[in-house]
């Protein structure tokens, strides 16, 4: 049986894809939502990796479902145990020797505000930020770059789930010398705020060489979309086994 492997983005966790959890064993899936150590200050790229294999210790046939940031650590994986799929979920995808930092300018992100933004929200969420709560940490603000088409609980509810993001892994650079050898797929949602539509095009297209598949919904669609998103999950493993 193919085991998916949940890897969360920045500053989240495994509840973050606790829906899509839900729905995936509820159809009789094997399921391995990982907890990354964003909080430590001492962890890498090559540590979030680790955390990955040893979630998967024993398993076989292995789905990365990458989220986010998640794209700089799930190639790591693909290069230390078999994996048949990697699905890429409005993900960031990196060049060799590219740290996380440089990727914004050198993908020619569109709107750094909504980048300052994002990061005024996790740092909001997290206890760790700022005083009072900015605009883009109320769920369905006109600056909210995350949780804008969630139910306004399950929307405050995420919002205080952020953890705690070090800044260690973005400061290192991409450690691999090409993409891995193992099946990809892109996934975009159309009205994700903080990675548009128009430049993960371009940003599919260029780097892996992929038009990248679309689906309705924001950026985190594990929360706004689970059945969906489950849906597409299981046509890749499909179409890959075949």
């Amino acid at each position: 049986m193919t085991t998916f492997v949940l890897i969360p983005g920045a500053a989240c966790g495994s509840w973050h894809w606790h829906l899509l959890e839900a729905e995936l064993r509820a159809r009789g899936r094997a399921v391995v939502s990982v907890d990354l150590p964003c909080e430590d200050d001492a962890a890498g790229l090559e540590e979030y990796a680790d955390a990955v294999v040893a979630a998967t210790a024993g398993r076989g046939r292995l789905m990365l479902v990458a989220h986010s940031f998640a794209g700089f650590t799930a190639p790591l994986v693909c290069a230390r145990v078999p994996v048949e799929v990697l699905v890429l979920v409005a993900a960031m995808v990196p060049l060799p020797g590219e740290a996380p930092d440089e990727w914004w300018a050198a993908t020619g992100h569109p709107d750094a505000q909504v980048r300052r933004a994002g990061r005024a929200a996790q740092w909001a969420g997290d206890g760790t930020g700022a005083e009072g709560v900015p605009e883009a940490a109320v769920p369905g603000s006109a600056a909210d770059p995350f949780f804008q088409d969630l139910p306004p609980e399950l929307a405050a509810e995420a919002v205080v789930r952020w953890r705690r993001q070090s800044e260690t892994p973005a400061a290192r650079p991409w450690p691999m010398q090409t993409w891995p050898d193992v099946a990809t797929r892109f996934l975009l949602c159309r009205q994700d705020r903080l990675f548009p539509a128009p430049f993960l095009r371009a940003v599919a297209a260029e780097r892996l060489g992929v038009v990248p598949d679309e689906m309705a919904g924001g950026h985190f669609p594990m929360l706004s979309r689970p059945v969906e998103l489950a849906d597409r999950l299981e046509r890749y493993g499909a179409t890959t086994a075949g």
